[in-house]
């Protein structure tokens, strides 16, 4: 963004107050950013509790709230009573990569420790836009410790945003949803081979066709609002990107034959009666390294189902 005159108002105790909207700032305090990842825990855990979407809809934003919400809501069907097995979520070892930027959204980067999932680490990427916001995860994805980048950061320790129309990477960050989606259907060299592309595209043409069962797919880029990519320069000159996808998945059955019953969550979230078909709709965040140069490599990805109709 193009900077500007940064306003000055006095206020009536004499105090002055800048109106920073366009003056390049750190996104947020190191202090503000541990309280933002407490209380989107607490939020998440009361409302995995008691399977209560609107408990934590104002902490979740983008492909998480998509995906969480369905996740409530299909428990809320199944349980009404709440989450019989609830454990609640705990991060530690929390470390906040905040880039300087100007303008809105501010976002940064919080990566814990989590007592689920296995080793990995817990990339929550919180984004508001405004002051008077709250804080919310538009990103949660899950990856090996080895494979956190180091970040460039100036000499008091701020990060740097990439913008989505950077150039001098192997994909701009602002393509990264459409060439992902592109790729899971038609293949290429964009993205290094891994269990989200090749071995995803291997699993989803040995299920396309079975007998009695035909199964197409199709991907879509989510790029506009809340799902816009955000990216971090690394260390080596590249960028980690944080980016959405949305997924179809249609199951066909030939004549005599039935589609497979799904399990009890899908079946909460499916509207229609499933007679010969049935479209599942899925929402997926990913986290990527897009080099300075070679292939894209998909970190970590978290979908999950946001609808099903039957037919």
């Amino acid at each position: 963004m193009a900077a500007s005159v940064t306003a000055l108002s006095l206020t009536a105790s004499g105090c002055v107050v800048v109106h920073g909207e366009r003056e390049v700032l750190p996104a947020t305090t190191r202090a503000e950013a541990a309280e933002a990842l407490r209380e989107f825990t607490a939020a998440y855990n009361a409302a995995d509790k008691a399977y209560d979407a609107s408990l934590d809809a104002d902490h979740t934003t983008g492909a998480l709230a998509a995906i969480d919400a369905a996740r409530l809501k299909a428990g809320k069907v199944n349980s009404p009573e709440g989450n019989a097995g609830h454990t609640p979520l705990e991060l530690t070892d929390a470390k906040f990569t905040i880039p300087e930027k100007a303008g809105w959204p501010r976002w940064f980067l919080a990566d814990a420790a989590g007592n689920k999932g296995g080793s990995v680490r817990w990339l929550l990427v919180f984004t508001r836009g405004g002051l008077d916001e709250t804080w919310e995860v538009a990103y949660l994805t899950l990856v090996a410790p080895d494979d956190v980048p180091e970040f460039r950061t100036d000499r008091d320790g701020w990060a740097e945003a990439v913008p989505a129309d950077t150039g001098g990477l192997a994909v701009e960050p602002g393509e990264l949803s459409e060439e992902y989606a592109a790729y899971l259907e038609t293949g290429g060299d964009a993205f290094a081979e891994g269990p989200h592309t090749s071995a995803w595209r291997a699993l989803r043409e040995k299920k396309s066709s079975r007998p009695g069962l035909a199964t197409q797919y199709i991907d879509e880029p989510l790029t506009n609002g809340d799902h816009a990519p955000l990216a971090l320069r690394t260390k080596d000159g590249g960028a980690l990107v944080f980016f959405a996808t949305r997924h179809f998945e249609k199951q066909t059955a030939a004549a005599g034959a039935s589609v497979p019953t799904p399990n009890k969550d899908v079946l909460a979230l499916t509207t229609g009666e499933i007679r010969q078909s049935l479209t599942m709709e899925f929402v997926s965040n990913e986290v990527a390294l897009d080099p300075a140069e070679g292939a894209v490599e998909i970190l970590g990805r978290v979908q999950g189902l946001t609808a099903a109709k039957g037919e």
